[in-house]
Parts: structure tokens; C-alpha cells; sequence
């Protein structure tokens, strides 16, 4: 295998993904509606409750995904839509207890996927929620970062660190986002930093300009 997965095994690895992160609440809306069907008017309340999270959930991810993971669209252009598209997947990401806070300053919308990417691979290392802040630097670069109460897994950052840099090609659905990135970032024309001192985060700049 080359160094990087071919474009159909990026596609396997997305789609891969992307059924293992749906597929639990539909399983769930399954089970409510199973429940209906049986007539047990007991358990409506928790049908109701069942219904009323797994389809909130299944719409703000899929809404996510369809953003991240789709054609480009004019959708990518409106950052208030990003915004609000990243504010409801995080809420799928964390609990009452633990929820990962938001805050959004981005400006240029050619980065729109790319920070979308970003946080879902960020997202993926919050053990107990945090805060997220997507902005740009005095440079103008745009950066991607985490802070969070318990520090991620240094095997998992490791492990992301390692496929970015294209020490790891192995093909491993977790980091679906990861591979699909580096892609983007090529097409784009993006250049992409690591932040460091073992710090959850990511730099982008447009290679474009200096063309």
C-alpha cells in the first residue's frame, strides 16, 4: 500500500465511521418503535424520551457529517450555519455533566471543512467534555484547539499524530476524519501544524496566497 489510503479506502473508512457513529440511536429508535408496536402503554413516557434523543441526536450528526463529509456547497459558506452545525454535533459528544463548550471566531469560510474535520477529531479525545475554541491567530492562520479537565490519551494523540505525519497508514475506520483531512488539506491547498507541547490542536494556513 502507498503511503496514504487510495481515495476508494478513504471512502470505505468514512462510510465505515460514519455507520458505527449512527448506528446505536437508530438501533434505539427501533427498539422505541417495537415498543409501540407491542401497545404497552407503560413504557410511553420512555418511548417518548427514547424517540425525542436518538432523533435529535441522528439529525445534528447527520447534519454534521453531510457538512464535513459531503460535496462542497454554499452551506460551507455560511459561518453562522457552521457554527450552529458544530454547536449541536458537540452536544451529541458530551452529557449534562460533561458538555464541550464552543467558542466560534472564524472568519474565512475556505477553512469551513477543514474545521469541521478538526472538531470531530478533537471531539473524539474529550474523555470528560472541555472547551473548544476555533479562531485565528494575529497571522491570520486559523487554529483548532481544546482545553479539557482531564488530559486525552497520549496513546490516542499519538496514534492521530502518527497518521498525520504518515507513520500509520493502517487502515482503521476511528480515524476515518484524520485520513479524509489530509485529503482535503492537498486539494485545498492548506498547510496544516500540529500545536505542541502534547496540546490538543491544529493550525491552518492557505498556501494559495503565497502562489
Amino acid at each position: 500500500m502507498s503511503n496514504q489510503p487510495s481515495d476508494a479506502e478513504i471512502a470505505e473508512l468514512v462510510c465505515t465511521r460514519l455507520s458505527h457513529d449512527v448506528i446505536g440511536n437508530i438501533g434505539a429508535v427501533a427498539n422505541a418503535v417495537e415498543l409501540l408496536e407491542e401497545g404497552d402503554m407503560d413504557f410511553l413516557d420512555d418511548i417518548k424520551s427514547i424517540l425525542k434523543t436518538s432523533s435529535a441526536v441522528l439529525s445534528a450528526r447527520l447534519k454534521f457529517f453531510r457538512l464535513a463529509f459531503g460535496l462542497d456547497n454554499a452551506n460551507l459558506d455560511k459561518l453562522d450555519l457552521v457554527e450552529e452545525t458544530i454547536r449541536g454535533y458537540l452536544k451529541t459528544i458530551g452529557n449534562q455533566n460533561f458538555p464541550v463548550e464552543l467558542d466560534f471566531n472564524l472568519r474565512d469560510s475556505q477553512y469551513s471543512k477543514g474545521v469541521l474535520l478538526a472538531v470531530m477529531i478533537i471531539a473524539d479525545c474529550l474523555i470528560r467534555g472541555g472547551s473548544l475554541r476555533i479562531g485565528m491567530d494575529a497571522s491570520g492562520r486559523v487554529v483548532v484547539s481544546a482545553e479539557c479537565s482531564v488530559p486525552p490519551s497520549a496513546e490516542k494523540l499519538a496514534q492521530i499524530r502518527a497518521v498525520l505525519t504518515g507513520e500509520n497508514t493502517e487502515l482503521n475506520a476511528q480515524f476515518a476524519p484524520v485520513f479524509y483531512l489530509l485529503s482535503w488539506l492537498k486539494k485545498a491547498k492548506i498547510n496544516l501544524y500540529l500545536q505542541g507541547n502534547g496540546q490538543l490542536g491544529f493550525i491552518m494556513a492557505s498556501t494559495k496566497d503565497n502562489n
